[in-house]
């Protein structure tokens, strides 16, 4: 199956809003004045990046605010991210955030009243992957990774660690197997509900995954809305983005059960 981000739009199950998933890519370098919509905060952490990392960053928190704007139906410049990592949104509230960018794309997860972590990787991506595997992956997940050799199926258990992480709110260091990934991609994590879906997919040369929190009236089924949106201006205005067709295909789609 293939879908296009015009085929999808936010929708509801349940009570819960299905999370959403938005990109663009990196327009540029960033402009010589930081924009009047960044926040205090935002404009110190902005005042001590590199040229290529501004741009980066100005690129992820221009996306946070059309992305929000989207799915709350507010204007871009009402919205923004709570200081220090953008993973809540303070205006307006109630948002769950997650970012991700990588060789110019950025990618922002949004979901109301519930978590959720997104990674993306380029689909080439995969040096050295076996030696990530052998110090960082449990004994089932090395044994299975090595027999399939392949650099594929190692960068989609790297991308669901990465989102879980996100989503669990916690760091690489010590956490990477808070989550197993098995043969089949049948997952296991740590966290004592059965709450926890995965989902990944292909776009714009690019692995995207996601792993969301949802209450239990939630099926497994619906994906998740993908839309990419036009890259910001040279200014980084913050009018409203136009959305763009982007091709996708779905890679799978997993429930996250209690590891025992």
């Amino acid at each position: 199956m293939v879908g296009s981000s015009n085929d999808f739009s936010p929708d509801s199950s349940g009570n819960q809003p299905k999370p959403d998933i938005w990109l663009c890519h990196q327009a540029g370098s960033a402009p010589g004045v930081a924009p009047d919509w960044l926040t205090f905060d935002e404009r110190e952490r902005l005042s001590g990046l590199s040229p290529a990392r501004a741009a980066e960053f100005l690129t992820s928190r221009w996306l946070i605010r059309q992305a929000l704007s989207r799915a709350s139906a507010v204007q871009p410049g009402q919205c923004w991210p709570v200081q220090g990592r953008a993973i809540e949104s303070a205006s307006p509230p109630g948002w769950h955030l997650s970012l991700s960018h990588s060789n110019g794309l950025s990618a922002c997860g949004t979901q109301y009243g519930s978590a959720l972590g997104v990674d993306i990787e380029p689909s080439k991506r995969h040096p050295q992957w076996q030696k990530v595997v052998k110090r960082w992956f449990s004994p089932v997940e090395q044994e299975w990774l090595f027999q399939e050799d392949d650099p594929h199926a190692f960068l989609w258990a790297w991308t669901l660690k990465e989102a879980w992480l996100k989503a669990t709110g916690r760091g690489i260091a010590g956490n990477l197997q808070t989550l197993e990934v098995r043969r089949n991609f049948e997952l296991y994590g740590d966290q004592p509900d059965d709450y926890w879906q995965a989902c990944a997919f292909y776009t714009e040369g690019f692995l995207c995954t996601l792993v969301f929190r949802q209450t239990e009236s939630h099926q497994v089924g619906s994906w998740p809305a993908i839309t990419l949106l036009e890259p910001p201006s040279e200014g980084y205005s913050l009018s409203a983005a136009e959305s763009l067709d982007t091709h996708w295909e779905p890679m799978f789609q997993r429930r996250i059960r209690l590891k025992r």
